[in-house]
């Protein structure tokens, strides 16, 4: 059984699940790490106001250095001071116990800022004399990662929801689009358009839809021609009912009695015509639609044709039949029934066929796996492009031959559908010295 479709869903969605994963955590971390610096122009504002206090204290103006210290740190509801390398406190607030030990990390400006802490970090920026200290504790409006939480919640559920929508939307339309092409094409069959197929449409794939579409195409193809033979058969069938049918009404409307008497017996002909001719139209439709029963137990081939040949023996008494066979020829797997019909219309065809007075040759020979059976006559042939034409219902190389020899084309149709039905093989050849060659291959 075909399973690439299963492992071909298999294989994209595990790739695209280790992808997506994978690629959802290098972002997370990436997006992270971007967002735990501070932005460049804040960093360049905190240099700026160290510059400015920097400026202001190699003045000596403390108390505009006081003045402007108070204003920033209100400006920006922070704490900001000035600190000598010892940690005495130059300007600004003093500096209790937290802000100490914070300091003393010596945070640079340029660093990470941890995205998970609550409290802001205190920034450290150093004089020109590599000494005096601007400390201030980071505004809250400079503080990295302010949209981390929504940019988070986005990486790992909306993106995931995003990427999954599409790779959804590329399986539904790589799942659906040979379904709509099969439901396409199975609305064209049932509008009569019994020509359509589905799988070339479906390019390279080799997958379940594949198969499918591969064997709507082999059932569209066998209903298709099962349609178009019951058509045929039933138009052909209606043609030559038609003679028949019309001598009857001209012999029921005679008015002399002789001629009713003879009217009679052509009725009876006709009837009997009919007859033969619907069996044989019942039996091409029945097997064109249903398969044989096939026997278990092996048949002997000899007896069979024995049977046949006494038969035809006896209605062809002026016609003579040179029969080959073996002893035994044992096949399996067959049906009496069908096969001894088929073979039937096969000899009988020839007999038909065969002037007053000739032969008939029947040959039965076993080859490696099978047996072959040919059958001979002294008829005038079938020409050459005919030789396929003959096993279609209703064909006639000669229309005027095939009414004075009683038959309406059907008895070599049937043989060949009834053969075929048991996995057997029919042909037909013309024979260098005149006359038609059948040849039956059987399955041992």
């Amino acid at each position: 059984m075909n399973h690439g479709l299963f492992w071909k869903l298999f294989a994209i969605l595990v790739a695209g699940t280790v992808v997506l994963f994978a690629g959802i955590h290098w972002l997370v971390n990436h997006t992270e790490r971007e967002m735990s610096y501070i932005a460049d122009h804040h960093q360049q504002e905190m240099r700026a106001w160290a510059n400015h206090a920097e400026s202001l204290y190699v003045k000596g103006d403390m108390d505009e250095l006081n003045r402007w210290i108070i204003q920033l740190q209100d400006k920006e509801y922070t704490w900001v001071a000035i600190v000598s390398p010892e940690l005495h406190l130059i300007a600004g607030n003093k500096i209790d116990q937290s802000y100490v030990d914070e300091f003393r990390l010596g945070r640079s400006i340029e660093w990470m800022i941890h995205l998970y802490h609550n409290y802001n970090p205190v920034m450290d920026l150093f004089f020109e004399d590599g000494e005096t200290h601007f400390i201030i504790r980071l505004p809250q409006r400079m503080r990295p990662g302010n949209l981390w939480q929504t940019t988070q919640l986005m990486l790992q559920v909306g993106l995931p929801f995003c990427v999954l929508a599409v790779v959804c939307l590329l399986l539904y339309r790589h799942l659906v689009s040979p379904i709509r092409k099969l439901e396409k094409t199975t609305r064209q069959f049932a509008a009569g358009n019994y020509d359509v197929r589905v799988r070339d449409s479906l390019g390279r794939r080799n997958d379940e839809l594949a198969s499918l579409a591969q064997t709507f195409d082999a059932m569209a193809e066998h209903t298709g021609g099962l349609i178009v033979t019951q058509r045929q058969l039933i138009a052909d069938l209606s043609h030559e009912l038609r003679t028949p049918i019309t001598r009857i009404e001209m012999a029921l409307n005679a008015k002399d009695q002789q001629a009713s008497q003879d009217s009679i017996e052509r009725i009876k002909k006709d009837v009997a015509c009919i007859r033969a001719l619907s069996e044989d139209a019942l039996t091409l439709a029945w097997i064109d639609t249903e398969k044989p029963i096939i026997s278990s137990e092996p048949m002997d081939l000899v007896d069979l044709l024995d049977s046949i040949i006494d038969d035809a023996r006896f209605e062809f008494f002026d016609r003579r039949i040179q029969a080959y066979l073996p002893d035994v020829a044992p096949i399996e797997g067959s049906n009496n029934r069908v096969l001894g019909q088929a073979l039937e219309n096969v000899v009988r065809n020839a007999l038909r066929y065969t002037p007053v007075g000739g032969q008939v040759e029947v040959e039965l020979i076993k080859l490696k796996d099978h047996f072959q059976l040919t059958i001979a006559d002294q008829g005038p042939g079938v020409p050459d492009e005919y030789l396929e034409k003959i096993f279609q219902p209703f064909f006639r190389v000669e229309k005027e031959r095939g009414k004075d020899s009683g038959g309406f084309g059907l008895g070599l149709a049937l043989a060949k559908r009834q053969i075929e039905a048991l996995s057997g093989r029919i042909s037909a050849a013309n024979q260098p010295q005149g006359g038609l060659l059948i040849t039956v291959t059987l399955k041992i």
